[in-house]
C-alpha cells in the first residue's frame, strides 16, 4: 500500500510543514503524517507571525528556501515593523494573518510539492530495529516503512485540556490528543517532561464596541517577509488595544478557588513570558491595568482573538470578567480559553542536526523538544527535513552557527543548555545580533541553502544582484562629494555641524542624526543618484556604513570563538577518564555528548576550567 520513504514527518503543524517541504524539495520521498488533513498549518494560538526575534526567524526561514514567509505574505491582514525606534539589530517585522488563509496557502503549497505524500491518521509508535527507526504504526494497525522520522508533534502527546475544574484529553480544541508514543519513547530510555501553554477565550467582533478602543494600525509602507517576489500588501485591517481594570481582576478574583493552575492540577510549566491573565494579576498585583490587544482572525471573519487575556478560569468566570473590560460591555463568546498541558522530551537528548542522540535516523521538532511559537517550531522543522533528508542520502549534517542565524542560537540553547519551561526566541539571547539582522538574512543565509540544493536559482540570482547594487552604492556614497556652500544650509536646520571642505558623502552617513533619508533633503544631486537604487538597498548600505566598528568587532569576535568550533570530539569519548574533571561536567557531557570543544564550552555547568583541562587532555 505504501512505498518506503524517504522521511516521515508525524504531525502537520508548522513545524511538519516545514520539515516535509525541506526533504521533498531537496529530493527526498516525503510522507506527512497528521491526524486531520483539514487542520495543517493551523494557527492554534494567535493569528500572527513574526514579532521581536521571531520576525527575525522567519527572514531566516525564507532565505534557506522555507515557506512560512511566503505562506505569511499571502495571507497577511497588517505588517508593522516593530522596535524602529531602537537599533536595527533590533528592528522586528510582524504580521497579523487571516487564520484560514495561512493554512490554505500552506496546505496548497505541500499539495504542489510533488514529492510529498500525506495520510491522515494517528502515530501510535515508531518501528524500531538495532536502535535505528526504520518506519512507523499508526492507530489502524498499519506499518509504514521510512529511512528517518521526523517527529513533530506539538500540544498532541497525552495532551490534556483544562478548563476551570474540567480536564479532558485533547492536542487543541476540538481535537483528540496523541497516545502511545511517550510511553514507547520512555521504554527507549528518554527523558520525558510535562509543560503547559494556554490560549485566550475567542470573541463575536460583532458585539465589540471599538469606538473606546485605540486603533492600532499598519504601517504605512507596509513590508513583507519573503525576499522572493510575494505581493505587497495593499489594504489593511487594524487591530485595537484595550485595557483590564480593577472590576475585571476582581471578576477573575471570583475564580481563582476553581482555578486548575492555583488548585494543583495543572503540573506542566508554562511560558514565561506569556503568562495568564489570572498568573499576571495574581504575580503583579499592585498593577491596575494590563493591555489587551483585539486582533482580528481574518478578513471574512467576525472571529476575534484576545492576545493578552490566555486564561483556564472557569468559562462563567472568564465572561463576567470579560464584560467588565472596555468595549466588551456586549460581548459574546465563541468559545472559552483554555490550558493545555503535554509532554515533551528535554532537547539535551538531542545532537545538533536534532537527530536524537538514542535512535539514529530519528529527529524531534518543534514544542516536543520544549519550545513555545510558531516561528521556533517551523524553524526546527526546516533543520530537521534538511538533516533528515542528508542523513539517508549519506551527506553531512547541516548546522548553523550561532553567528549565522538566530535558528542556530535556538539549536544550540536547546541541545546544550536545555529548558526546563516553554522556550521562547529573544534578541538578547544572540550574543551576534548585530550580524544577524531581520535585513540581511539573505546575505548570510541564501548562499549555503543554494550549496544545499534548497534555494532555487532565481534566489541566488537574486542575491547576487542585490550584493551588486549594495556594492554599487556604497562605492558611490565614497566617491560622491558634499560641497560646503551647497550643503551647510541644510546641515544646519537638521543642527548638524557644517562642513569647512569637500568630504565624501559617506562621512555625513557616519554621523548620528543624518541617515538616507536626511542626506536626500540635503542636496538634489544626492538625492537624484540615492533614488536609483531601491529602499532594501539603501537602508541595508546605510546600517552598514552607520554600524560598520560594531559589525566588524562582532565579526572578530565570532571567528575568534569559531576556531573553537574545529576541535572535533568523538561521540563515544569516555570522559571518566578525565578525572580532573568537575562531577556536574563529567555527568552533562556524558548526556549531552558535545561534537566540538565549542559546543562543550556553552553547556550549562561547563566551566571554562573544565574546557581547559579537557583541551589540554585532548591535545588540542
Amino acid at each position: 500500500m505504501f512505498p518506503k520513504y524517504d522521511v516521515i514527518v508525524v504531525g502537520g503543524g508548522h513545524a511538519g510543514c516545514e520539515a516535509a517541504a525541506a526533504a521533498a524539495n531537496l529530493g527526498s520521498k516525503v510522507l506527512l503524517v497528521t491526524m486531520n488533513m483539514n487542520t495543517i498549518a493551523q494557527m492554534s494560538c494567535n493569528p500572527a507571525m513574526g514579532g521581536v526575534a521571531k520576525g527575525q526567524i522567519v527572514r531566516e526561514i525564507d532565505a534557506l528556501g522555507g515557506y512560512s514567509g511566503i505562506v505569511s505574505d499571502k495571507s497577511m491582514l497588517q505588517f508593522r515593523m516593530l522596535n524602529l525606534s531602537k537599533g536595527p539589530a533590533m528592528w522586528s517585522p510582524r504580521t497579523q494573518n487571516d487564520r484560514m488563509r495561512f493554512a490554505e496557502e500552506w496546505r496548497l503549497a505541500l499539495e504542489k510539492t510533488s514529492n510529498v505524500d500525506f495520510w491522515q491518521e494517528m502515530a501510535t509508535s515508531l518501528i524500531v530495529k538495532n536502535k535505528r527507526v526504520v518506519g512507523i504504526k499508526t492507530a489502524l494497525g498499519l506499518e509504514i516503512k521510512g529511512k528517518s522520522v521526523v517527529l513533530t508533534n506539538g500540544t498532541f502527546l497525552n495532551g490534556k485540556i483544562h478548563i476551570g475544574e474540567k480536564q479532558f484529553g485533547g492536542g487543541r480544541a476540538a481535537e483528540k490528543n496523541a497516545t502511545g508514543l511517550t510511553e514507547q519513547l520512555v521504554e527507549l530510555g528518554f527523558e520525558v517532561g510535562r509543560m503547559k501553554t494556554g490560549t485566550p477565550p475567542r470573541i463575536d467582533g460583532r458585539s465589540l464596541n471599538y469606538s473606546v478602543m485605540e486603533e492600532q494600525k499598519g504601517d504605512e509602507n507596509p513590508g513583507k517577509f519573503s525576499f522572493s517576489n510575494t505581493e505587497a500588501l495593499k489594504q489593511q485591517l487594524s487591530c485595537w488595544i484595550t485595557y483590564t481594570n480593577e472590576s475585571v481582576h476582581k471578576e477573575l478574583e471570583k475564580g481563582f478557588d476553581r482555578s486548575p493552575m492555583f488548585q494543583g492540577r495543572i503540573k506542566g510549566l508554562g511560558p514565561r513570558y506569556c503568562p495568564s491573565i489570572e498568573d499576571k494579576i495574581n504575580r503583579f498585583a499592585e498593577r491596575e491595568r494590563h493591555q489587551i490587544f483585539v486582533e482580528p482572525e481574518g478578513w471574512n471573519t467576525v472571529e476575534i482573538y484576545l492576545n493578552g487575556f490566555s486564561t483556564s478560569l472557569p468559562e462563567d468566570v472568564q465572561y463576567n470578567a470579560l464584560t467588565k473590560i472596555p468595549g466588551f460591555e456586549n460581548a459574546k463568546m465563541f468559545r472559552p480559553g483554555y490550558a493545555i498541558e503535554y509532554d515533551y522530551f528535554p532537547p539535551t537528548q538531542l545532537k545538533m542536526s536534532l537527530e536524537t542522540q538514542l535512535i539514529e535516523n530519528l529527529y524531534f521538532a518543534g514544542q516536543i523538544n520544549g519550545t513555545t511559537g510558531y516561528e521556533e517550531a517551523a524553524c526546527q522543522g526546516l533543520m530537521a527535513g534538511i538533516n533528515a533528508h542528508n542523513k539517508v542520502k549519506e551527506k553531512e549534517a547541516f548546522i548553523l552557527k550561532r553567528s549565522e542565524a538566530y535558528i542556530g542560537v535556538l539549536i544550540d540553547d536547546l541541545v546544550n543548555k536545555g529548558t526546563q519551561e516553554p522556550y521562547r526566541m529573544f534578541t538578547s539571547r544572540a550574543e551576534y545580533r548585530i550580524l544577524l539582522r531581520q535585513d540581511n538574512a539573505d546575505l548570510r543565509l541564501t548562499e549555503l541553502s543554494h550549496q544545499l540544493g534548497l534555494a532555487s536559482a532565481e534566489r541566488f540570482e537574486k542575491l547576487h544582484t542585490k550584493r551588486e547594487a549594495i556594492k554599487s552604492l556604497s562605492k558611490e556614497l565614497s566617491e560622491m562629494r558634499a560641497v560646503p556652500n551647497e550643503v551647510n544650509e541644510a546641515l544646519t536646520l537638521l543642527q548638524s555641524a557644517p562642513i569647512t571642505e569637500k568630504i565624501p558623502v559617506v562621512n555625513l552617513l557616519r554621523r548620528p542624526h543624518i541617515g538616507i533619508a536626511q542626506l536626500k533633503k540635503i542636496d538634489q544631486q544626492i538625492e537624484a543618484r540615492l533614488n536609483k537604487y531601491p529602499e532594501e538597498i539603501q537602508q541595508q548600505v546605510e546600517v552598514a556604513i552607520k554600524y560598520e566598528s560594531y559589525i566588524e568587532r562582532e565579526q572578530k569576535l565570532a571567528e575568534k570563538i569559531e576556531s573553537l568550533e574545529n576541535y572535533t570530539i568523538k561521540t563515544d569519548f569516555d570522559y571518566d577518564r578525565v578525572k580532573a574533571l568537575s562531577s556536574e561536567a563529567r555527568e552533562k557531557l556524558k548526556r549531552i555528548r558535545p561534537e566540538t570543544i565549542g559546543q562543550m564550552s556553552r553547556i550549562s555547568g561547563v566551566s571554562p576550567a573544565d574546557v581547559s583541562i579537557l583541551t589540554v587532555y585532548l591535545g588540542k
